[in-house]
């Protein structure tokens, strides 16, 4: 568990790096578009992310 853990957080900083190394102005235009949404707005991106990936670990679960 923990080292299935710990692979997913290295694998979830190196696909959070990419943006940032390959494309610097496009993430500074994210950054920026971010900072001008609304509390609510955020939390509806933070919950349809984690819903994402849950739906996603329960399909890989079913898989194996």
């Amino acid at each position: 568990m923990g080292n299935a853990l710990l692979t997913a957080i290295a694998l979830m900083l190196i696909l959070e790096g990419c943006v940032p190394l390959l494309a610097p102005a496009l993430w500074r235009e994210v950054v920026r578009h971010l900072i001008t949404l609304r509390n609510g707005q955020l939390r509806y991106i933070g919950l349809s992310a984690m819903l994402a990936g849950s739906t996603l670990l329960i399909l890989l679960s079913f898989r194996n």
